[in-house]
């Protein structure tokens, strides 16, 4: 989304339509096997990874130890989310 600057550049903010799309076909998914409660969480948890991550590797972002800290806390949460 922040390459298509406010969606005004037609390529990067298509690109960001079809995954946000393909998403929440992914999302609706998950969620006829599993309760809404998990899979919801484990969707938004797995965009702030993403996030995260591309701010990182694209955009050259500061990936600090705390905020390396606050993923790995994520994944752990939707993982014991996931076993319970």
């Amino acid at each position: 989304m922040k390459m298509s600057a406010g969606l005004s550049r037609v390529w990067p903010a298509a690109v960001f339509l079809a995954l946000f799309a393909g998403g929440a076909v992914l999302q609706a998914l998950a969620m006829r096997r599993t309760d809404l409660g998990v899979a919801y969480v484990f969707v938004l948890g797995l965009e702030a990874v993403l996030a995260f991550a591309f701010s990182v590797a694209i955009f050259g972002e500061s990936a600090s130890l705390g905020r390396a800290a606050a993923v790995v806390l994520i994944v752990a949460g939707i993982m014991l989310l996931r076993l319970t």
